[in-house]
């Protein structure tokens, strides 16, 4: 359908509504989508921005709502969330989508919306909801997925050996990322429940409020990882301090050891070296065995001996 065929649906007279689906638009696009259908400079211009908050407004005294969604799934393989954004115009002739990423597809929710003629007749609010409900879907594998490699963190650490912290800090910024896509929108959807806006009908706010329990499902979920990552990268960092200590405490040992082994040959090395020297003197006395026994072998066993006697008061041996 060509965008002003759209158009001219949408200010015919009677009911029905016109579903435009836009993928990562061009700001000359956007704005002829603009022109035709009347939407705000402030809501357009969000609608070209990326890593908005969750929110929803009305613009023109209620006649146009301006709703963003964060969508999310899991890439295992980078153990890292993938993040889209859908942005949705709402009026009582129109629903515009605008989507940002590849993680925002939204043929299924489509579909399922098709497959339900009683909530098409509700009117451009069930297009809404069909959106939810498809983005909230979305985001149980991502729970999954963070769950997965909490589990594989928390097993390595609990069980004394040091994880890698730079994922566990990499992880928590992910679960972190998530719960800013989750949260804010909490508020919104009670809002909705409560009837606070009028294009979303009391037969569709059953709907809504099954696909608010999930969403609180969801956030929940996601404050429970963030809290369990942040007690785990502390205990890692423990088991990383621990295991420190140890290699201090085996150093030290090491060190220990080679400085007794330097203490004992100190002596040695100092007599032989000294009964060593070619004098005179040592030529021409110490000739007879018995003066080698006293001068060389029995220094260096007085020298042992005391040693040893330093060493055992000292606790060193």
């Amino acid at each position: 359908m060509e965008l002003d065929q759209a158009a001219q649906i949408c200010l015919r007279p009677g009911g029905g509504f016109v579903w435009l689906g836009l993928f990562e638009p061009s700001a000359d696009e956007l704005a002829l989508v603009q022109q035709r259908f009347g939407l705000h400079d402030l809501a357009v211009e969000d609608a070209q921005s990326f890593h908005l908050r969750p929110k929803v407004e009305h613009y023109d005294d209620g006649a146009i709502y301006f709703v963003v969604l964060r969508t999310a799934r899991y890439v295992d393989e980078r153990e890292e969330v993938e993040f889209g954004e859908v942005s949705v115009f709402l009026s009582e002739r129109f629903v515009i989508t605008v989507r940002q990423g590849a993680a925002s597809e939204l043929h299924d929710a489509r579909q399922r919306l098709e497959r339900r003629p009683e909530l098409l007749q509700e009117g451009p609010g069930a297009v809404l909801w069909a959106i939810l409900d498809k983005v909230i879907d979305d985001y149980a594998p991502v729970i999954e997925g963070l769950e997965r490699d909490i589990e594989e963190v928390e097993s390595t650490v609990f069980s004394g050996a040091a994880a890698p912290t730079q994922r566990i800090y990499f992880l928590r910024r992910e679960a972190s990322d998530f719960y800013r896509a989750v949260h804010p929108l909490l508020g919104p959807l009670e809002a909705i429940e409560r009837g606070v806006y009028e294009m979303i009908g009391p037969k569709l706010r059953p709907y809504f409020r099954d696909v608010n329990d999930h969403l609180k499902l969801v956030d929940e979920e996601v404050v429970a990882q963030r809290d369990l990552l942040a007690v785990i990268l502390q205990a890692n960092m423990a088991v990383v301090s621990v295991s420190q200590q140890e290699i201090g405490v085996r150093q030290n040992e090491i060190i220990k050891q080679l400085t007794v082994i330097a203490m004992i040959f100190l002596p040695l090395t100092f007599v032989t070296g000294f009964f060593g020297q070619n004098f005179g003197w040592m030529v021409h006395h110490i000739r007879p065995l018995w003066a080698f026994l006293v001068y060389g072998v029995g220094s260096l066993l007085l020298s042992g001996a005391l040693l040893l006697f330093w060493f055992k008061r000292r606790r060193l041996v």
